[in-house]
C-alpha cells in the first residue's frame, strides 16, 4: 500500500499523484494507492492518515510506504517516524513552519480552485510535527532537483544525511523527472519486484 502525501495548496489531482495512479493501475495495484484530499490542519491531516495506517496495520498486509511531496514530505517524516514507516520524500518541505509563513492568510488550492485560509495556528500545529532528528535513515528516500525553485534542496540534504538520496541537477519544484522513479517507488514499496 502507497499512501501517498501530496504538498500545500496541492490535492489528489496534482501531476505526481496522477502520475503515481496511473502507473499503479497499469500494474493492476491501483487498490494498492491512497491519496485523500488533506485537511489545511496539520493536527487533521495527520489524524486522518494515522487511521488509515491502522486499518492498513488491522488489515494484516504490509506496512504502507509513504510518498511525500513538499508539505507532504514533513508529514511523511512525522509519520515515518511515529509508526515505523518507510518514506519517500520529494522535494520536502524541511522547514515547513518557517517556509509557510509567508502564506498566512487567504489561499486558494492550486487544483481544485477552493479558497481557505492559512492561520498561525496552523503553522503552531506544524511546529507540534517537527522531527529535528530522523532517527533510522535507511528507511527514507530522498528525491530532490537542485533547481527548486521554492524550497534549498541542500536543507533536504543535509536533514536525511545517510538515507538514500537521488539529487538531480536542474529541474523545479515539481520534480520534473517523476516519470523515471515510478517503478523503483513501487518496488521500495515491495508492490513489484
Amino acid at each position: 500500500m502507497i499512501l501517498y502525501l501530496h504538498g500545500f495548496r496541492s490535492a489528489p489531482s496534482s501531476h505526481k499523484a496522477q502520475a503515481l495512479r496511473a502507473r499503479m493501475a497499469e500494474r493492476g495495484l491501483e487498490e494498492a494507492f491512497w491519496c485523500p484530499q488533506l485537511p489545511v490542519s496539520g493536527k487533521d491531516a495527520m489524524a486522518m492518515v494515522e487511521t488509515r495506517i491502522l486499518q492498513c496495520r488491522n488489515d494484516g498486509g504490509p506496512a504502507p510506504t509513504l510518498v511525500g511531496s513538499s508539505l507532504g514530505g514533513y508529514y511523511a517524516t512525522w509519520l515515518a517516524e511515529r509508526h515505523n514507516l518507510q518514506a519517500v520524500l520529494v522535494n520536502p518541505a524541511v522547514l515547513a513552519p518557517i517556509s509557510l509563513e509567508p502564506y498566512l492568510g487567504t489561499q486558494t488550492n492550486l487544483y481544485t480552485g477552493e479558497r481557505f485560509e492559512f492561520t498561525p495556528a496552523h503553522i503552531a500545529e506544524l511546529r507540534e510535527l517537527e522531527v529535528p532528528r530522523v532517527t533510522r535513515p535507511e528507511r527514507y528516500w530522498l528525491m530532490v532537483e537542485t533547481g527548486d525553485e521554492v524550497l534549498d534542496y541542500r536543507d533536504a540534504v543535509l536533514k536525511y544525511a545517510g538515507a538514500r538520496q537521488t539529487v538531480l541537477e536542474g529541474g523545479d519544484h515539481s520534480f520534473t523527472r517523476w516519470a523515471d522513479y515510478l517503478d523503483d517507488i513501487l518496488h521500495m514499496a515491495r508492490l513489484i519486484r
